[in-house]
């Protein structure tokens, strides 16, 4: 397993960098070609937001990108691998993944829940017109970048807290089937 750590720095230009690193890291362990566009959505979705946190709460703090490659031997056929390694799935087969854990430092705060919960799906997904985010799409929530990348990765597991959020994304490692 091999991980590659980059540290950004909290500029929307950066944002580049780590989509095209990601993009590269998970070429190289395996990741079908068909997927490779979602990763690099995804993670620009989560460094975007990464960014847009950390220039309004602190702007000199580094953002932190790890690509984690668990593409080395298959830990089901290698005795030598550590059974606490191996990810189990529902059906009891060990699947490799490529992960990517996108950490800022940036306070998290929690949006209120609404009281009534009879509203529509999609409100609090648009802003009204002067209530665009620092650094946002007008019109768009800040909260729309996590829906997306929910909606590209295999896995996702956010974990916001007072010293900052980590956005964990992954992907299993599956041959393309497109190269046969």
């Amino acid at each position: 397993m091999a991980t590659i750590t980059l540290t950004i720095s909290a500029l929307p230009a950066h944002v580049r960098t780590a989509r095209l690193m990601a993009a590269t890291v998970a070429r190289r362990a395996g990741i079908p070609a068909s997927t490779i566009d979602e990763i690099r959505l995804a993670v620009g979705e989560a460094c975007s937001r990464a960014v847009a946190a950390h220039k309004l709460h602190c702007p000199t703090q580094p953002i932190l990108l790890q690509l984690i490659d668990d593409g080395g031997p298959d830990p089901v056929s290698d005795p030598r691998s550590d059974t606490a390694s191996r990810i189990l799935r529902a059906n009891g087969s060990a699947t490799r993944r490529f992960e990517v854990v996108v950490s800022d430092r940036a306070p998290a705060t929690e949006a209120p829940e609404p009281a009534d919960h009879t509203e529509p799906l999609l409100d609090g997904l648009f802003l009204d017109g002067e209530d665009t985010p620092p650094g946002g799409i007008s019109g768009f929530s800040p909260g729309l970048g996590l829906a997306v990348i929910t909606g590209l990765a295999d896995e996702v597991k956010i974990d916001p807290g007072e010293h900052g959020t980590i956005v964990r994304m992954s992907w299993p490692i599956t041959p393309d089937p497109s190269s046969n």
